[in-house]
């Protein structure tokens, strides 16, 4: 392996001199450059020349998504107009997008951390990078194609989707290396080994991002690939885009890179922070972005932070994968669950494969009904070996979750497959909707925006 050349020789004193002067240095220069950040810190008493280091960051005002639609087509904007290089939005689909602008230096950190980021993964100059996600708006594709060219990697820039042109690349260039969501990822798996040319590819390495990834799922994909590693990366549009850590070969949890912003969890109804090993939402805060630096950004992502030091002795502290959202929690008798509750038992689970799918109805009476539909493992007997999974899984949710659904291991392939990413909740329950247009995930309160 390769010097590493982009961990910057950080040490876990260096990180913290670096959050402690970024902290101060972004505060001042979104007071002074920002009419929103000014407002909100006026209203809330704070001189930025009493911020002095991270001790003081809960007494700094929340951000939310809200405030980034309400300042719409520039919120947040730090820095003349000119200065602005590229603007990025999210991949939501409802009311104003959350669009980011980027000064020169703002893309120039990305690329640099995401470069840090194949480096982690073991990718050098040698390698060949499928990168099989979305370009435009969209961050990810910019990000990964960008950090490739910046380590020296050749970048093969096919895009989401077209598994005909994917499997057909994959053979020619000999890709070494895929980047795609863990849905894609999935579907490639599968068509590559339907079509017997598992053992023709080069592939070693699959990064994946975008969605919440279970065991089963991972497994699934490494198993089909025949690679060596598949990795988790982070992102967010409104944190540079992909990129913001990797977890390592030991795949104990994500190293983020502390020394480019802060993570908070926080209680996500009282916004009181949490210790590390406790699940909250995740609250970020930028120490160099420059166009639309971010103070106490409430992402809406649950997760928690990790105590104690990697194996790999890595000086960047740790997160856990993504457990879920905020708003993707769904209400059923009178229970709040997390799409990630449910994958997480299923991945215990004998018998069954990683995909699944949860179907919430409202019978006549009133009742609500939940369905989780998971397909068996391509090895596991039919029939009444089935009936005993359903059973065990049923039990499994009651116990862990206080609720008792219905069950049903249905055939592997059977369910729908997605290029970018599976819609994992039907919630049927309420008069507006149809099978053909499913409601949004209930949302739980908000809590006090800050």
């Amino acid at each position: 392996m390769p010097p590493q050349t982009f961990m910057d020789h950080m040490t876990a004193d260096g990180i913290a001199t670096r959050q402690r002067e970024g902290l101060c240095q972004t505060v001042r220069h979104a007071f002074d450059n920002c009419a929103f950040y000014r407002r909100k810190l006026t209203a809330a008493g704070i001189d930025p020349a009493s911020i002095t280091g991270i001790a003081d960051l809960p007494r700094l005002p929340f951000t939310t998504a809200d405030d980034l639609r309400d300042g719409y087509p520039y919120p947040l904007l730090s820095v003349p107009l000119e200065r602005v290089v590229r603007v990025h939005a999210s991949s939501g689909t409802t009311g104003k997008k959350k669009v980011m602008a980027y000064t020169q230096r703002d893309i120039d950190d990305w690329v640099h951390f995401f470069a840090r980021c194949y480096e982690t993964a073991g990718v050098t100059p040698a390698d060949r990078v499928q990168i099989a996600v979305g370009y435009g708006l969209w961050t990810a594709g910019f990000g990964f194609q960008l950090g490739c060219e910046k380590l020296g990697a050749m970048a093969i820039p096919i895009g989401p989707g077209n598994i005909d042109l994917q499997c057909e690349l994959a053979l020619d260039f000999a890709s070494t290396v895929l980047c795609c969501t863990a849905s894609m990822g999935l579907l490639l798996a599968e068509e590559v080994n339907h079509r017997g040319i598992r053992d023709r590819l080069a592939l070693k390495t699959v990064i994946l991002g975008s969605e919440r990834s279970s065991d089963a799922m991972l497994q699934r994909i490494r198993t089909l690939l025949g690679v060596e590693e598949v990795f988790d990366i982070p992102g967010l549009t409104e944190l540079y885009g992909p990129g913001t850590g990797l977890d390592c070969r030991y795949h104990c949890g994500i190293h983020y890179w502390a020394d480019y912003y802060i993570v908070e969890i926080v209680d996500p109804d009282t916004l009181e922070p949490l210790p590390p090993g406790e699940a909250g939402e995740m609250v970020v805060t930028t120490l160099r972005k420059e166009a639309a630096p971010l103070i106490r950004y409430r992402t809406r992502d649950l997760c928690r932070l990790l105590p104690g030091e990697c194996p790999c002795g890595s000086p960047f502290p740790r997160h856990d994968r993504i457990l879920g959202r905020t708003d993707n929690m769904f209400k059923f008798r009178a229970v709040n669950i997390y799409p990630g509750q449910i994958d997480e038992i299923l991945s215990d689970a004998e018998g069954v494969s990683s995909e699944y799918r949860i179907v919430l109805e409202r019978r006549p009476d009133g009742r609500d009904e939940m369905l989780i539909e998971v397909e068996a493992d391509p090895d596991s007997a039919p029939g009444a070996e089935r009936e005993r999974i359903a059973a065990a899984i049923r039990s499994a949710v009651k116990h862990k979750i206080m609720v008792t659904p219905d069950v049903a291991v249905v055939d592997y392939a059977s369910l729908p497959r997605s290029e970018r990413k599976t819609q994992r909740v039907i919630d049927r329950r309420f008069a507006e909707c149809t099978g053909a247009r499913p409601c949004a995930p209930t949302k739980p309160p908000s809590g006090n925006p800050g």
